[in-house]
């Protein structure tokens, strides 16, 4: 694998900083959501049949408009070179069939360092009301450019003080990834990154080949996670945060360890991480579920 090109601070931008993007508006279809659950193996009777989507089905309407911030804040060159570093959702209801989600972007902040720079994502989805129905934030991260400075905020407050294996496990799911996998997920998500589908392009880029889209191992953990502690719920998931810390392969195990983590004003913090064998390939975990019958 060659080295790094050389890139300096002039590859990002700190001008789009703070300013939101245009809105996108998108309609969301029953088919659609349950396009979705099926390339995810979701099992939720509520994704399964369409009349909710799951909680990484955000995505699909906001995808675009992801992409689009993060491109606005590096030069071509450098945008090539991002990865999906964390994952935030913060969920006010659910999106179902009918809905027209009204998404804005913008990037607010960047840091820079010696293996790479962080550029952090807010993203706002919003009904034909103007109704707040999810917020999402996403780290794009550049292997190899510094941006020798940080703009902005560039960091989400993920982790925990101490670590959740200290504690007793509340739930352990196992689950398995399918050969097939990323090629599902991409006609169902609009995410087309050759990496996920194409070995040459995959293996070009330093990977052992095709790779699982980090969102679509977050989707199939969701549903493993909303089984285990919420009663299969969706409705009762109201945070839902991760780190991709290495990627999934098709056909791969993966193993979720779940611990309960505080309890405050009818709502339950649990930490997980999930594993492949013995490497974490989701690490900062962090769910918040709602009492049961909670508004």
């Amino acid at each position: 694998m060659s080295a790094p090109a050389a890139h300096s601070h002039r590859d990002f931008f700190p001008e789009p900083i703070g300013r939101w993007g245009a809105s996108d508006t998108f309609a969301v279809t029953r088919e659609q959501i349950i396009r979705f659950a099926a390339a995810t193996n979701d099992p939720i009777e509520s994704h399964r049949v369409g009349d909710t989507g799951s909680p990484v089905f955000a995505v699909v309407a906001s995808f675009a408009k992801m992409m689009q911030a993060v491109t606005t804040t590096t030069s071509p060159e450098v945008a090539l070179r991002a990865v999906h570093g964390r994952q935030e959702f913060r969920f006010h209801r659910l999106i179902r069939p009918g809905d027209r989600i009204s998404t804005r972007a913008r990037p607010i902040g960047y840091k820079g360092g010696p293996k790479g720079t962080a550029v952090l994502i807010q993203l706002e989805c919003r009904d034909r009301d103007d109704v707040l129905v999810n917020e999402q934030y996403t780290t794009a991260f550049f292997r190899g450019v510094d941006a020798h400075e940080t703009v902005g905020v560039a960091t989400m407050p993920l982790t925990f003080e101490e670590s959740p294996r200290k504690l007793e496990p509340s739930a352990s799911i196992r689950q398995h990834v399918d050969d097939d996998q990323t090629f599902r997920y991409s006609r169902a998500s609009g995410d087309s990154m050759p990496i996920h589908l194409d070995e040459d392009v995959a293996r070009r880029a330093g990977l052992p080949g095709i790779i699982v889209h980090g969102l679509c191992t977050q989707a199939i953990v969701s549903w493993g996670i909303l089984n285990a502690v919420a009663e299969g719920d969706p409705a009762r998931l109201k945070r839902y945060a991760v780190r991709f810390a290495r990627p999934v392969l098709p056909g791969q195990e993966i193993a979720t360890t779940i611990w309960r983590a505080g309890s405050e004003g009818g709502v339950t913090r649990y930490a997980f991480e999930t594993t492949v064998g013995d490497t974490v390939v989701l690490k900062d975990g962090v769910v918040d579920i709602a009492a049961a019958g909670a508004d």
